[in-house]
């Protein structure tokens, strides 16, 4: 029997691609990686009729440099060039698309996916369209922080999160209050003395105009996405948020994001939630409900066998909410579905089970922002029954 070629596109030495590979040989299926490095540097070529997987270019200073094309690359947690970042980011995806064309492969992510999932208003946007809940955003935001605060003037917002329209992980996220007199910026952002940015894993509030404005002056040429306030539903001393991972229009894998601050990653030394009691909290309607609107989210990006929604649940524990759709949120760690896989081994056997829909192949060039959507149905509320697996065009194993 011949094994179609699976490929992943990633960075060898990366813990994303190690857990993919040991998930792959788990399910004896033989993996080639394209390093990220020669994707990021020029045209490539794929071996004909392969599966292809793209992982996160993230976590190599030389795939930074070559996506941004600097000369030479940032220093380590700098936040720097993030729009030229992005440009370089589709033009790789472009070059993939382009060799999936040649070869006769099929891409397991959708490079405009990708694309608009790395553009936060273009990713609002798409859901908004779509019907699917997400916190009202500001239409636009000027390029420094005057700006912003004329507009918030304007719409009458006095708490928000301030996002870096073509960041992850939370880099550069501002949760800024307003009140007469006062500020708050909570945020992981380190600003020097010379007023360069950096990631940092320590949380902190800055309580000056001057500090907060010098950070947004620093990211809004890079463009800004400003969502309102979505007070969160909180368990004991901490406010939770999930993540939840939808693999072939399923959820597979739930995480609950617990912290004491606004920001919930859990890179910044939050903790995983009890989900039986948020389950208790919300119900069993509630939080079916919370996870149709998550396989509703992912369903606005057909192309892509797995997105990880982030979903905030309201302080009434009744409203919800999307926050993001991650194009690599499936990084989930000693973290099983029922059948005991993880968010790797469940992808895998998505394929090996026929369930992933294969999209019609198109090549059209990207364009920075990515250019009208295509087309995109998601699922009703209520979605009924979906047909059997012999009735679905599959993905060959």
């Amino acid at each position: 029997m011949t094994v179609t070629p699976l490929v992943v596109v990633g960075n060898p030495d990366n813990r994303r691609v190690a857990l993919f590979l040991a998930a792959a040989v788990r399910a004896a299926r033989p993996v080639t990686v394209l390093p990220w490095r020669q994707l990021a540097a020029g045209p490539v070529e794929l071996p004909t009729g392969g599966l292809v997987r793209v992982d996160s270019p993230g976590e190599d200073p030389e795939v930074d440099r070559l996506l941004r094309g600097a000369t030479v690359p940032a220093a380590h947690g700098e936040i720097t060039g993030l729009a030229a970042w992005y440009a370089g980011l589709c033009a790789a995806l472009d070059r993939l698309a382009q060799a999936a064309a040649r070869a006769g492969a099929t891409l397991l992510n959708d490079p405009r996916d990708i694309a608009v999932m790395f553009d936060k208003r273009a990713c609002h946007a798409r859901l908004t369209r779509l019907g699917v809940s997400v916190p009202p955003a500001l239409p636009t935001v000027a390029g420094d922080w005057a700006g912003l605060r004329a507009a918030l003037r304007s719409a009458g917002w006095s708490r928000v999160f301030v996002k870096p329209a073509h960041a992850s992980s939370a880099s550069g996220v501002l949760a800024l209050q307003l009140a007469p007199g006062r500020i708050r910026a909570t945020t992981s952002v380190e600003l020097t003395d010379d007023g360069r940015l950096f990631n940092s894993l320590r949380v902190r509030d800055y309580r000056t105009e001057s500090e907060v404005a010098a950070i947004v002056d620093r990211l809004a040429p890079d463009g800004l996405h400003v969502e309102r306030w979505f007070p969160k539903a909180g368990i004991g001393q901490r406010t939770v948020d999930l993540r939840v991972l939808v693999v072939a229009g399923e959820p597979s894998h739930v995480v609950v994001r617990a912290s004491r601050g606004p920001l919930t990653n859990l890179h910044l030394g939050n903790v995983r939630g009890d989900l039986a009691a948020v389950r208790e909290a919300l119900g069993p309607v509630g939080y079916a409900g919370a996870l149709t609107t998550c396989v509703r989210a992912a369903a606005a990006f057909p192309g892509c066998l797995h997105a990880g929604v982030d979903l905030l649940i309201g302080s009434d524990w009744r409203r919800h909410a999307v926050a993001e759709v991650n194009a690599f949120g499936d990084l989930l760690p000693r973290l099983h579905d029922d059948a005991g896989r993880d968010s790797y081994d469940a992808q895998l056997h998505a394929l090996a089970a026929g369930r992933f829909v294969v999209p019609p192949v198109t090549v059209p060039p990207m364009a920075v922002p990515p250019m009208a959507d295509p087309p995109v149905t998601v699922p009703p509320l209520s979605p009924p029954p979906a047909p059997p697996a012999a009735a679905r065009p599959a993905v060959p194993a």
